[in-house]
Parts: C-alpha cells; structure tokens; sequence
C-alpha cells in the first residue's frame, strides 16, 4: 500500500530489513534524519518454536494508515515505511521494520517509537506463540498499552 509517501506492507514471507532501510534512505536523499527499528521474534531460551500472527488483508493496512497519517500530522516528515509480517514467524526472523524520514533525528524518532508504541498495543493483529507443539493466543501487555498512553498525554 503506497499513499502519499508512506508505504505499508504486510510480508507473509521473510524479509531483509536492511534491503527495505536502503530502499527507504535512496527514495529520501532530502532526509537529514532517517530512524529505523527492526523487531524480531524472540527465542526465549529456545522455548518459543514460532508467533503466528494473522489479520484481515485491507483492514489491517488501512487502521496503519490512519496512525502513519496521524504521525504525519504531528512530526514534520518526508516519509514513512511499515513492514509487518503475518503468518508463522520462527526466533530470530524479522518481523516488522519501522522507517521515517526527516530533516531532524528528533522527529525521526519519535515518529518511529509512536508508530511502534501503536503497532505493539493497537494494530489489529491476533497473535499466538507456539511452544512445544503447543499454541497459546497472546495478548498485548499492560506496559505497551503504558508506553502508547504518553502519546495521548503529550496532545494534552
């Protein structure tokens, strides 16, 4: 999905996220400022086998879109990209790559942390952890709800 300049995509494949930051920094030579954050699965001591994630294809892309336009609308930027993978995730792999372009690293950043702070609390996706052979249904905790609440404190 590509409006404006941002692009959100969900990869139901693996991805290179250090392939998506090249392609994101070539298309913003402007840029004085690009943050990034890559987010992988966790192996928590060999204990998690894989995270299943699914979402409803078009839904999903366009509640990032509404946060991605709200992001534009509170930090001067160029640019945004939004990489999530869907579907099963082993430890190590990718699963989402956050990008923003702008003239200074502050807006960059907080623009990256505020989209995560969403994606991790918010973005509608149902998840669950494979363990054993076993699968459970996880559920964004009390502190990602925490870390999204400052945004709204700071519109105050």
């Amino acid at each position: 999905m590509m409006q404006k300049n941002v692009s959100i995509e969900m990869a139901s494949a693996p991805f290179d996220p250090h392939t998506a930051l090249r392609a994101f920094t070539e298309r913003f030579p402007e840029a004085g400022a690009i943050a990034s954050f890559i987010g992988q699965v966790r192996g928590e001591r060999g204990e998690v086998d894989a995270l299943i994630l699914d979402h409803y294809a078009g839904v999903t892309e366009s509640e990032i879109a509404k946060i991605a336009e709200e992001a534009l609308s509170r930090w001067p930027l160029f640019g945004l990209a939004i990489t999530h993978r869907v579907g099963e995730i082993a430890p190590g792999e990718p699963i989402v790559f956050v990008a923003a372009a702008s003239k200074g690293r502050r807006a960059a950043f907080q623009a990256v942390d505020f989209l995560m702070d969403y994606l991790k609390s918010e973005a509608p996706f149902w998840k669950k952890e494979s363990r054993g052979g076993q699968t459970q249904w996880i559920e964004p905790r009390a502190e990602d709800f925490e870390d999204k609440a400052r945004w709204n404190a700071q519109e105050e």
